[in-house]
């Protein structure tokens, strides 16, 4: 388990997007397995007058499990539809101590 790891989102739309929209995250090994996964909602508010984009920012905080090296991702829908991904590596860290060994990855 990884202590802390931060994902950083900002989804953009249109004026026309305003409202309410369902949104999963799923954090998956190279395999495609998930790991953890979490369902939430972003709200779009009225933006400005003139303003035709609207946005949401958010920073998701997951503390991860991350059983060996190799390659992970976070898969991100919106509204059920596109799947966008997020790729991330853990490496094995190096001997850290004389005699020791590495168990952390990072």
């Amino acid at each position: 388990m990884h202590p802390r790891a931060h994902l950083v989102l900002r989804v953009r739309g249109r004026r026309t997007e305003i409202g309410t929209h369902a949104m999963r995250i799923r954090f998956q090994d190279e395999r495609g397995a998930t790991l953890v996964e979490g369902e939430g909602t972003v709200q779009f508010g009225e933006p400005p007058a003139g303003v035709t984009d609207v946005e949401a920012g958010a920073v998701l905080v997951f503390d991860l499990p991350l059983p060996q090296p190799g390659q992970y991702a976070f898969a991100i829908t919106l509204d059920g539809a596109d799947e966008y991904r997020v790729p991330l590596t853990a490496a094995q860290l190096p001997l850290t101590a004389p005699g020791g060994e590495g168990t952390n990855l990072h």
